[in-house]
C-alpha cells in the first residue's frame, strides 16, 4: 500500500486550524507518532508552504490533537497538543494551544465520547502537555456541538456558537511558577543586544514580554513587515532564549518560551483593512510563535498578557497607562483585532490566578481519512 488511512476530523479552534485525532486509532507506541503528524501536515517544507498535507504554512495552522475519554476522576475528556514546526522535522508537545482547546469538547461531542443532552453542557477538559484543566462550556443541539450563533471573533470571518473556556489555575503550567524568575520585572543580558527589560510570565503558557519602543518598535506592525525583517527576527529569537535561561526552559525549545512586545493602544488598521480605535483596547500586543509572527494572537499567549496587565509593575501593565489592578476584563489589541480576556486574579503576595476566561467559536470543516505516504512513516526523523 502506497498511501495509509487514517480517521481524523479537521477542525478550526479559534484563530487556529487542525487535524483531530483519536487516541485509539494511533499507533500504541508514541514514538511513531511524529511521523505520522509531520506526513499529514506536509512537513518538513523547506518552502514553508505545506503543500504536500494538510499545514496552511504558519504555525497557528500547523497543529495536531490527539483526544480520548479519561479516566482521572472528575475529568470526562484528555487531549493531547501537537504544534508541528512548518520548516523542521519537529513535533513539539511542550505546550497547549488555547485555541484548538474551543474545539476538544465539539469534537469529543461529535465523536460520541461523552454524552451531552441538548441544551447548555459543561465539561471538564484535562490537557496532557501541562497538566492543566479547563471546564469548555457550549451549547448542544440535536446531540452534536452547536455551530450556527452570533459570536464574532476578530480574525475569523463569520460568526459562530459562543464556547466559554475557563483555564483553572493557569499560573505556572510549564515553569511551576506565574513569575518563574520570583520578580515582576528582570533585565536580560542578550547576545548582540546588551541589556533589555522584560517580565517573565507563566500563565497557561510561558512568555518573555518586553517594550516595543526597546525594539525600536511601535507595537502595531503587521506581521508582514516583522516576518519580512530578518533582524528584527533575530533579536527577537535572541531575546526569547535570554528569557528562557531565566525562566529555567531549554532555549532550544520552540514552541516555550513565547516572545511578545507591547505597547500602549494606539490606532491601527486590521488585517482586514478596518480601523482599530485607541480606545478599543488596553494595550497594543504582538507575539512571535515558533519564530514567526501571530496574524492574530495565540490564545494561551494572549492569556499570559493577560494576567500580566493585572499584575502591578509589570512591563504589560505600564503599557495601559492605567492602574489594572482591579480590572477583570483585559482587551488587548492585535493584528487582527481585539482579544478580550477575563482574569479572576486573587489578592496574595506572590500573586495567584484562580481562573483565565476567553470566549472563543470552533467548528468541524471536515472528516473522514487523511492519507499519509507509507514510505514518510517508515523513514527516520532527522531533527
Amino acid at each position: 500500500m502506497s498511501q495509509i488511512a487514517l480517521p481524523a476530523v479537521f477542525m478550526r479552534g479559534g484563530t487556529s486550524k487542525g487535524l483531530f485525532f483519536h487516541r485509539r486509532d494511533l499507533p500504541a507506541e508514541r514514538t511513531e507518532w511524529d511521523a505520522l503528524f509531520l506526513a499529514a501536515l506536509g512537513s518538513p517544507d523547506p518552502h514553508g508552504r505545506q503543500l504536500d498535507g494538510m499545514g496552511g504554512g504558519i504555525s497557528s495552522l500547523s497543529k495536531v490533537v490527539v483526544v480520548s475519554p479519561s479516566a482521572r476522576p472528575g475529568v470526562d475528556v484528555d487531549y493531547l497538543f501537537g504544534q508541528v514546526s512548518v520548516e523542521r522535522a519537529l513535533v513539539d508537545y511542550r505546550s497547549n494551544c488555547g485555541n484548538l482547546t474551543a474545539a476538544v469538547g465539539s469534537f469529543a461531542v461529535d465523536e460520541g465520547l461523552v454524552q451531552a443532552a441538548d441544551g447548555t453542557t459543561t465539561l471538564t477538559l484535562h490537557n496532557c502537555n501541562l497538566d492543566q484543566t479547563i471546564e469548555a462550556r457550549f451549547e448542544v443541539a440535536g446531540g452534536r456541538a452547536a455551530v450556527e450563533g452570533d459570536t464574532l471573533l476578530d480574525g475569523v470571518a463569520g460568526e459562530g456558537a459562543p464556547i466559554e473556556l475557563s483555564f483553572l489555575e493557569p499560573g505556572g503550567a510549564v515553569t511551576g511558577r506565574l513569575l518563574p524568575s520570583g520578580r515582576v520585572r528582570d533585565v536580560l543580558d542578550v547576545p548582540g543586544l546588551g541589556e533589555i527589560e522584560a517580565t517573565l510570565i507563566d500563565a497557561s503558557t510561558a512568555l518573555v514580554c518586553v517594550r516595543a519602543d526597546a525594539l525600536d518598535l511601535s507595537g502595531v506592525e503587521p506581521p508582514d513587515t516583522i516576518e519580512t525583517d530578518p533582524s528584527l527576527l533575530e533579536r527577537l529569537e535572541a531575546i526569547r532564549r535570554a528569557g528562557a535561561e531565566t525562566m529555567g526552559i531549554p532555549p532550544e525549545t520552540e514552541s516555550v518560551p513565547k516572545v511578545g512586545f507591547v505597547a500602549p493602544p494606539a490606532e491601527a488598521t486590521t488585517l482586514s483593512g478596518a480601523r482599530l480605535a485607541a480606545d478599543a483596547a488596553d494595550l497594543s500586543a504582538r507575539v512571535i510563535s515558533m519564530g514567526r509572527p501571530h496574524r492574530a494572537l495565540p490564545l494561551t499567549a494572549a492569556m499570559a498578557l493577560a494576567v500580566a496587565v493585572r499584575i502591578p509593575g509589570s512591563i504589560a501593565a505600564e503599557a495601559t497607562g492605567t492602574d489594572n489592578a482591579g480590572a477583570a476584563l483585559v482587551r488587548l489589541g492585535h493584528p487582527s483585532g481585539v482579544a478580550e480576556v477575563a482574569v479572576d486574579l486573587a489578592t496574595a503576595d506572590p500573586p495567584r490566578v484562580d481562573r483565565v476566561t476567553v470566549i472563543r467559536t470552533a467548528r468541524r470543516l471536515m472528516e473522514g481519512r487523511v492519507l499519509v505516504p507509507a514510505r514518510r512513516l517508515a523513514a527516520p526523523i532527522h531533527r
